[in-house]
């Protein structure tokens, strides 16, 4: 496995790092003892966020007494000055530190500078003065935004959606950061769930000399699998090459990849899955889409009343109101029994 220094930030950690978003989703013993075994078998770079309910807490947790061996990431959605403070000041409570290695503007609307009126950037600079975050990071999904972010020189690191279904301007958004020395930490390296091959997924990312994946991880058994890849990492070859065309002619293009900028909905549809059903019953086959619960859901599209502001908040432009109707009709086939789900 190869390490990456994370662009002008100088911290050194394996290209194979923790999402901790999933902790959310299961018990605090499970997540403290998946933390600790991501460690113990190598990661050293755990990202979280305040807007992750519980997991600073248990990151806080998990990390307490071995705070200078990890490198812990972590955010705020704060858009005012107070917002920010409140959220560091909480976050530093819950992972139990004094500072964070870095401090990120989550899912930003644009590139925050000095000056702008927002206070935002200020706010970052006087929180690294203070000691209380050593590095001033950034998260986006709207790829204008990042690209004048890559180029500004204000920020140390961005995070932003990266996988073998990225297209060429988000491959030369990695390329731009690399120029700048601007670290890229990858989210969603599995597409939100509908790329399913680790091992092809890994490789990927492996290309890149300046990439940090964070993958989302909620089961030991998942951990194991990136964890294997520590001593055996997977390189792009002929036949891993051939996959990923043959998945970005199924998935490039018009598909939701789950990020839930959309929500909240309207009409109570739970857009984030329900705008990915059809790829859903088929890449990540489950009874469970097909349950009674997950049908009284996906009905709610009929009530869609096309308001327009999931269309607005989608970071990838998606007709979502029609992407809807599109999986809706595909999904009452396949309950129907008139097309199989798989």
């Amino acid at each position: 496995m190869k390490t990456i220094t994370l662009g002008s930030t100088g911290i050194v950690t394996p290209q194979n790092a923790f999402g901790a978003l999933p902790l959310q989703r299961c018990t605090e013993e499970e997540a403290i003892a998946l933390l600790r075994t991501a460690y113990e078998g190598g990661m050293t770079f755990f990202d979280t966020a305040r807007a992750y309910s519980n997991s600073e807490e248990r990151v806080g947790k998990a990390f307490d007494g071995m705070r200078d061996k990890v490198t812990i990431a972590t955010k705020t959605m704060a858009r005012t000055p107070e917002e920010f403070w409140r959220d560091l000041e909480t976050s530093l409570s819950l992972l139990k530190t004094d500072h964070v290695d870095i401090y990120q503007l989550h899912c930003v609307p644009q590139c925050y500078k000095p000056g702008d009126g927002t206070g935002m950037y200020e706010c970052l600079v006087e929180a690294k003065k203070q000691g209380k975050i050593r590095h001033i990071g950034v998260t986006a999904h709207l790829v204008a935004v990042a690209e004048e972010i890559a180029e500004s020189g204000l920020y140390e690191t961005l995070q932003f959606p990266l996988s073998y279904l990225a297209t060429e301007r988000e491959v030369n958004l990695v390329r731009l950061c690399e120029a700048n020395n601007v670290g890229f930490i990858a989210m969603k390296g599995l597409a939100g769930g509908l790329i399913t091959n680790s091992t092809a997924a890994m490789a990927y990312m492996t290309q890149f000399d300046n990439v940090v994946p964070i993958w989302g991880i909620q089961r030991m058994k998942e951990l194991q699998e990136w964890l294997a890849f520590m001593n055996e990492t997977p390189a792009i070859t002929p036949e891993i090459s051939a996959f990923y065309e043959s998945e970005r002619a199924e998935l490039q293009g018009e598909f939701c990849r789950g990020c839930g900028y959309c929500l909240p909905c309207t009409a109570d549809v739970p857009i984030n899955n329900c705008a990915r059903m059809s790829l859903m019953v088929r890449r990540a086959p489950s009874e469970a889409w097909l349950n009674e619960e997950w049908q009284e859901k996906m009905a709610r599209i009929e009530d869609c009343s096309d308001c327009g502001l999931c269309k607005e908040r989608c970071p990838y432009g998606l007709d979502v109101p029609n992407l809807l109707r599109k999986n809706y009709e595909d999904y009452q086939r396949i309950l129907a029994g008139e097309v199989e789900p798989v």
